[in-house]
């Protein structure tokens, strides 16, 4: 609803109430609408102020009515009908304005802003373009560059930039809607037609096709394969190059087009999965959500290479005490370096100060004895990372939690490592990890709710998109990655290029393909990973045994590349060549195709034809079938779990859902029916073999995503 109240006699302040964030809900609308008609209709009023209960002026449209019979007023009438008014009207935006929030504060002819206030068209990451006159007045009042720059991304942007691109016309540290209130009273009776910015001519430089042709070039390119920014571009060119009425009927064809996209079900899927990931029951029948976290004031971090650094000043800009351990100096004193040049990097980003006070370095391990927490961050080798546990055990005060960030080791061998396994869990955190939004954290069967309580909330307050998950090999999303990848070189094996999967993979919406991935993290991590696990056979061998571990299909082209010292960018050469050690251009190399035709000869392999279609169906329906399987052994509380996962930390294009939202767009029955013909024509690869779990799905009449959870539970009470 919309309250209208007196102030100062002559001001009506029209207050929006919606919490939390008093979004634009039907009630909103006609309140607004009715309040409007009042202090409209009041002599008494001669100038009004609109501003939003508890601090938050408004967080835009109320997303649970979008897939429900739209009811209330309509929100273009409604600015329109604010804009139109013959009294000045002031949004005081507090907290944040975004989405239709800004859109009513655009409507306003004037707007103050407090200095902590954030402001920003998001729509775009739900699918959709600011269809209440945001594209229209937004080009209008700040430009067009400035404009696309703000609507085609969605951003955010402070009080203070927003003052600098003319979105505001002044910013307080005071309480904005008293001095909104004092304009307000300042400027009772002057004319308004010079502030409706509806009236405004759109800013048009002498080169606008060029600048649309090049904005489009980079939206296309950025937006890999998503519509809305795309559309976002049109309809601020309808600004520029037409009368506003016409523009804002070129704004609605496009949003209706939009609306019912299958983009935009997935976005707004993926909005709510974020809320929804990570809550459900851990095997001693506690919840970690209802759990309450144990304050932590100082942390340490043992193991100071790529990710110990990562993790390090992470905790530092969360306002922690920061304990980082190494014990090689060398590593000790590079990463001194690396993690104070971060700490200086993020600050200037955030315009705060580097918090290299909070971070002290040692060599020794007792320098932990008074933590809260450790993260140990050492190498990916269960011995080492035991001994640590051992060492941890002995030096930290009773009650300390030991976290370990691992991204395949059972959590539990290494909780068994100590007097307390209650308090050990995993933080598998993702490189860059100070960059990273995502974060799993794996409880094992003895981890208390509280550890994992704190683990999450640590988690959150990094800025991570923090998701528990059980414990396996691998958790969710490498053991899913596992897989994908066996069918990219399985496929390798069997004609393609990896230029082939890489351009198809890239085409569905990644950043890039599985071989360019490989190349960027190291061809030798995973495969120093396999020879632990005995997987590894030197030499080129030919004949049954070479391609067969475990009495499965396997592919030793990567574990080959690897011999010969091909390990990626680092090294110069991996599935493609670069012009040096690090460089980041990646280019086909004639040496890799000649190696492949020599390797099909030698296993006797006939090169075919392989498509795109098989490529996706083969990588991804693999992948999916995975997830499948970890929703059937409870590693994963739902299908919301494993699709934030997959957008976060594994780069699948988010306007596709995730992994199990895109699996029931394309249809369940279809998954099921392809991968059984995938599976009879590669009988030696079980993940190819469709789960159970997908089985019953289908027979239950494929119901929707958000359904799945209640099949699953069934499912294990039958167990």
């Amino acid at each position: 609803m919309a309250q209208l109240t007196y102030v100062s006699r002559s001001v009506g302040l029209i207050t929006l109430q919606n919490p939390p964030v008093n979004a634009l809900s039907a009630a909103v609308r006609q309140g607004i609408v009715d309040t409007v008609e009042r202090a409209l209709n009041d002599p008494k009023v001669k100038s009004v102020v609109i501003c939003g209960q508890n601090g938050i002026f408004c967080g835009g449209a109320d997303i649970t009515e979008f897939n429900k019979n739209m009811t209330g007023p309509p929100l273009v009438p409604m600015i329109h009908a604010i804009e139109a008014m013959n009294k000045p009207v002031v949004a005081a935006i507090e907290g944040s304005a975004f989405g239709g929030g800004l859109e009513v504060a655009l409507g306003c002819h004037y707007r103050i802003a407090h200095s902590k206030a954030r402001l920003g068209l998001p729509e775009v990451t739900l699918g959709l373009l600011p269809g209440a006159g945001g594209t229209q007045r937004l080009p209008r009042l700040i430009g067009i560059p400035a404009a696309l720059s703000l609507i085609t991304t969605g951003r955010h942007v402070t009080a203070t930039e927003a003052l600098q691109l003319g979105i505001v016309d002044q910013v307080t540290d005071h309480n904005a809607v008293d001095v909104a209130v004092k304009f307000a009273q300042s400027i009772a009776g002057q004319p308004l037609d010079y502030r409706r910015i509806s009236n405004y001519p759109c800013p048009r430089p002498s080169d606008l096709d060029a600048l649309f042709e090049d904005m489009m070039q980079k939206v296309r390119q950025s937006a890999r394969g998503a519509i809305a920014p795309v559309a976002c571009v049109q309809a601020v060119r309808a600004a520029a190059t037409l009368p506003y009425a016409q523009g804002m009927e070129r704004e609605k064809e496009l949003m209706a087009t939009l609306f019912t996209s299958g983009q935009a079900r997935a976005l707004q899927y993926f909005f709510f999965a974020q809320r929804a990931a990570g809550k459900w029951m851990m095997p001693s029948g506690a919840r970690w959500d209802t759990s309450k976290p144990r304050p932590v004031h100082k942390a340490a971090v043992i193991g100071l290479g790529t990710m110990g650094r990562g993790i390090t000043v992470a905790l530092a800009q969360t306002g922690l005490s920061v304990v980082a351990v190494e014990t090689q100096e060398k590593q000790l004193m590079e990463a001194k370096q690396e993690v104070s040049g971060m700490l200086q990097r993020g600050a200037k980003r955030r315009g705060v100060a580097p918090a290299l006070d909070r971070i002290s370095y040692s060599q020794n391990i007792q320098a932990v004895a008074d933590v809260d927490l450790v993260i140990e961050a050492v190498f990916e080798n269960m011995a080492l990372k035991k001994k640590v546990f051992q060492q941890l055990s002995a030096v930290c005060k009773p009650g300390t939690f030991l976290f370990t960030n691992t991204s395949t080791l059972d959590v539990d061998q290494l909780a068994s490592e100590t007097p307390n396994p209650e308090l050990v869990v995993g933080m598998h955190f993702f490189a860059p990890a100070h960059v990273m939004k995502l974060l799993e954290v794996v409880y094992g069967p003895r981890s208390s709710p509280q550890a994992v309580a704190t683990a999450i909330q640590l988690g959150k307050k990094m800025g991570k998109a923090s998701v528990a998950v059980g414990n396996c090999h691998g958790f969710v999303g490498n053991r899913m990655l596992k897989p994908y990848i066996n069918q990219a070189s399985f496929l390798l094996e069997e004609g393609a290029t990896p230029e082939l999967v890489d351009r198809a993979l890239v085409e569905f919406g990644f950043s890039m393909g599985a071989f360019r991935m490989s190349d960027l993290s190291g061809l030798d991590i995973a495969w120093k990973i396999r020879k632990e696990e005995g997987m590894v056979q030197l030499g080129m061998a030919s004949g049954p045994s070479a391609r067969i571990r475990h009495g499965c299909r396997y592919s030793p082209l990567g574990d080959l590349l690897c011999e010969q010292g091909r390990f990626g960018q680092k090294s110069g050469q991996g599935w493609y060549q670069y012009d040096k050690p690090g460089g980041r251009i990646a280019r086909s190399d004639p040496w890799l195709h000649r190696f492949l035709e020599e390797y099909r000869a030698r296993h006797g392999l006939v090169a075919r034809n392989i498509d795109q279609q098989e490529v996706l169906e083969r990588c991804l329906y693999s992948l999916i079938n995975e997830g499948f399987r970890i929703l059937e052994d409870g590693i994963a509380a739902g299908p919301e779990d494993i699709d934030v996962i997959y957008v976060f930390g594994y780069g699948w294009p988010r306007h596709r859902g995730g992994p199990m939202f895109y699996a029931g767009m394309v249809g369940l029955a279809k998954v099921l029916e392809r991968l059984e013909h995938y599976h009879q024509a590669h009988p030696d690869v079980p993940s190819l073999q469709p789960c159970g779990l997908l089985r019953r799905l289908v027979a239950s009449g494929s119901p929707p995503v958000n359904k799945w959870r209640e099949v699953i539970k069934k499912l294990h009470s039958q167990l």
